[in-house]
């Protein structure tokens, strides 16, 4: 069967009337749990794992897909209207997203996340249905090592997300690496820092950690101003004008293709993809100076590149068997309930599967737009309702989030400590963006080093002689040195 008619073999499957309903359970749940802070789609996914038991595995499958890939629409849009990140990918479009809200440009903000996101995601699936085999060998050839260094570059992008001061960023990142560490050593299972706290055993959970550093230190520092200077701007335009779409046609290509690609890659994901992306928006974009006083850019570039990641994450799934991330391990798990082991083999043993669910996705990122794009007027709706009645329903949701994550008032505390914390590092002009990344990659990078350095007997070696390795480091030296070295070229001569 050549490629072209498998497709619309996939098409076949996928446009069956229940493929069709489960496509859309999937994309819905997986927008509310985007828009919703303290779900995620891992914890989603591993709550319906018994329901899919019961369904054919087709049908299952469509329907956990869609639900990853439809939370990284949803994360867009809290993270767009009150600066908190629905999921852990979205957490740059605060940035420029939430300055556009302040100045009444929510509607195109979140237009132009959706449709992002559409174009993202539409042309991620042609590139897995085209590259899947041949990028799914690619990723087979990482090991330790060049998950290690591939972490090691991901935390350079601090380098460009800490403002102006590249030691304030550096500082920050070294506090959220030693945040990282707590909890039980990954390789001996000690405890580590949780002073005897059992709530600490399992680390510093994310969406706490977001909750306060976004959510609650931007409620204090806004509810500190005088009331003339706490509403926001009215919402203007409910879509992007031409100009936005000419401003963000270059941050959408290059946001796919680096999206897609280290979604391939286990241990990228979709955050990193996020951030590397706005990262290249600073170097490359017309208006670099405009990244983070609320352009289009940085939300359409972002946006772009958490969806392709999130579609380019299948790849070494569905081809090697091989989860890159902890959603995909849940899949994994879904298909093995199912008896279906994902591999080389699946293409030829379950075609249906593979090309169904390849070509489902296409189906789920039309019902996404079309769910998404109306939804545009009824959300900035909110930015109508005076602040001092926003504010502690901003509280109130964050609350609600922490506490759904395990249940424990012990969430909520680390919430609001976060929250204080996050509101002095602004007055003393510290960002918590790059605490936030490191916090991300901490706990990966300290499994990938010590794995590597137990396979090579404690050799740092292999990290310079593996040729994916060395380019990395390479790139991470550039990514240093690149900062430094424009600052030392604007100091002027004495």
């Amino acid at each position: 069967m050549d490629t072209l008619s498998a497709i619309l073999a996939g098409f076949a499957v996928a446009l069956e009337p229940a493929h069709i309903l489960y496509c859309v359970v999937g994309v819905v749940v997986g927008t509310v749990v985007g828009v919703l802070p303290g779900l995620g789609p891992a914890a989603t996914i591993a709550l319906l794992l018994p329901v899919t038991y019961r369904l054919e595995p087709v049908s299952a499958v469509i329907m956990l897909a869609g639900i990853y890939y439809g939370s990284q629409y949803g994360g867009s849009t809290t993270s767009i209207l009150v600066r908190i990140p629905g999921e852990s990918s979205s957490m740059v479009t605060c940035y420029d997203g939430y300055e556009m809200t302040r100045r009444g440009r929510a509607g195109a903000a979140l237009g132009m996340a959706a449709i992002a996101s559409f174009v993202a995601g539409t042309a991620s699936v042609i590139g897995l249905m085209l590259v899947a085999p041949l990028l799914g060998r690619f990723a087979l050839a990482f090991g330790p090592w060049e998950y290690a260094s591939l972490m090691v570059l991901g935390l350079t992008l601090v380098a460009y997300l800490g403002g102006a001061s590249l030691l304030r960023a550096l500082a920050m990142a070294v506090v959220g690496l030693l945040l990282a560490t707590v909890g039980q050593d990954p390789v001996a299972g000690v405890e580590r820092f949780t002073f005897g706290a059992q709530t600490l055993l399992d680390g510093i959970d994310l969406v706490p950690v977001f909750m306060g550093l976004f959510g609650i230190a931007e409620v204090l520092e806004t509810m500190e101003r005088p009331p003339d200077q706490q509403r926001l701007a009215t919402p203007g335009d409910l879509l992007p004008t031409r100009q936005d779409f000419r401003d963000s046609l270059a941050p959408v290509a290059r946001g796919t293709v680096l999206g897609f690609f280290l979604g391939v890659l286990p241990g990228g994901g979709a955050t990193v993809a996020s951030i590397a992306s706005y990262v290249t928006e600073k170097r490359f974009a017309r208006n670099r100076d405009r990244l983070g006083q609320g352009a289009i850019e940085g939300v359409a570039g972002p946006e772009a590149a958490n969806n392709a990641a999130a579609t380019g994450s299948f790849v070494p799934l569905l081809t090697l068997g091989i989860p890159a991330n902890v959603v995909m391990a849940m899949m994994l798990a879904a298909l093995t309930l199912h008896g279906i082991r994902p591999g080389p083999l699946l293409i030829s043993e379950r075609p249906d599967l593979f090309w169904g669910t390849i070509t489902s996705m296409y189906l789920g990122n039309v019902l996404l737009l079309i769910l998404n794009l109306p939804l545009v007027g009824l959300f900035i709706q909110i930015l109508r309702v005076p602040y001092p009645i926003l504010a502690p329903a901003i509280v109130l949701f964050c609350l609600i989030g922490a506490y759904s994550v395990t249940g424990q008032v012990a969430e909520v505390l680390t919430m609001v400590c976060f929250g204080i914390g996050g509101y002095l590092l602004r007055k003393l002009g510290f960002e918590a963006a790059p605490l936030v990344l490191a916090l991300i990659l901490g706990r990966p990078l300290e499994e990938a080093l010590r794995q590597a350095l137990a396979l090579s007997q404690g050799s740092f070696l292999p990290f310079l002689t593996r040729p994916i390795s060395l380019v990395l480091l390479l790139a991470t030296a550039a990514a240093l040195t690149t900062p430094l070295a424009r600052a030392a070229l604007a100091r002027p001569p004495r």
